[in-house]
């Protein structure tokens, strides 16, 4: 089989190209950074360098794949992250129309069934739908959780005023959480095995936590014992995230999916289908990896 995967060689692409190529595939990884390029062939994989804002280069890069693993990157300098999302689905869609490619791996998230509302995640729910439209075309769609890595935020509020916080968790809803290293392999398990069906749904996640938890996790392993969780309002999260960085486009985005996450949208479909948690990387786990990059 001849795979294409996007994404580079990032914490979730990495191993699942590893992982196709010690099973005797062949594998194609489309990068933007030519950097990657040494780094790819001597993984045993083709390195196709290109951007995946050019069509004509995602539309040779596709050609004579049989399997695709799509996943939009993220990029924290653009101005619009939300039009560069959907430009980049459509290239995509484009890609694999002309390329003839049909059995597709989509990585969505949770939240995508919601279409519109849920920030950065909307734009996956559009690429679910077009995908959907294209007869013929065989597409497992993988929905991860609120990555734990998102969690790194909370380094400057602990580190500086001694909680956590977002401007959702004041519920007694649970906050799902999921590690990359089980996406990846969640996804290498969903790209080895047969398409059958028209769509699949599969929902990933690690572990299932409460904010306040979470906070009282991550300050006990910095030795802020108590620290607890703050619901901020949707403006003060804005702002704190424009404080710390963010541009206007990534700093509303991850407002509106705060929103979703406070009102209950964003994880309804995980909690309605949810089976068993697939991953075994927990909360405690993350916490020696956060207090980690808190010292440093």
């Amino acid at each position: 089989m001849k795979y294409i995967i996007t994404g580079s060689l990032g914490n979730i692409s990495l191993p699942i190209t590893q992982n196709l190529l010690k099973a005797g595939h062949e594998v194609t990884v489309i990068s933007s950074n030519p950097a990657k390029k040494e780094q790819i062939e001597r993984l045993g994989a083709k390195a196709a360098i290109g951007s995946v804002r050019d069509a004509a280069f995602l539309e040779s890069a596709f050609d004579g794949g049989d399997i695709a693993y799509l996943m939009i990157p993220s990029d924290f300098s653009l101005d619009n992250y939300a039009a560069f999302q959907i430009e980049v689905a459509d290239k995509y869609l484009r890609a694999v129309q002309t390329s003839g490619i049909t059995r597709i791996v989509l990585l969505s998230s949770v939240g995508a069934h919601l279409r519109k509302g849920a920030g950065p995640i909307d734009a996956l729910g559009y690429l679910e739908e077009k995908l959907a439209a294209i007869s013929g075309l065989h597409v497992k769609i993988l929905r991860p959780s609120y990555f734990f890595n998102n969690l790194y935020s909370q380094i400057s509020l602990i580190k500086n005023a001694s909680i956590a916080g977002s401007n959702f968790g004041n519920t007694e809803e649970k906050l799902v959480l999921v590690d990359t290293d089980d996406i990846a392999k969640i996804a290498t398990e969903q790209l080895l095995s047969p398409f059958t069906e028209a769509q699949t749904i599969t929902y990933i996640s690690s572990d299932e936590r409460h904010p306040s938890e979470i906070a009282a996790v991550l300050g006990a392993a910095v030795g802020k014992e108590g620290t607890p969780w703050v619901t901020f309002s949707d403006e003060d999260s804005y702002n704190g995230m424009r404080q710390a960085g963010l541009n206007e486009s990534f700093a509303g985005l991850y407002r509106d999916m705060g929103q979703a996450l406070r009102n209950g949208k964003m994880q309804e479909d995980y909690w309605k289908n949810r089976e068993e948690i697939k991953g075994t990387f927990k909360l405690e786990d993350f916490a020696k990896r956060f207090a980690a990059a808190y010292q440093a």
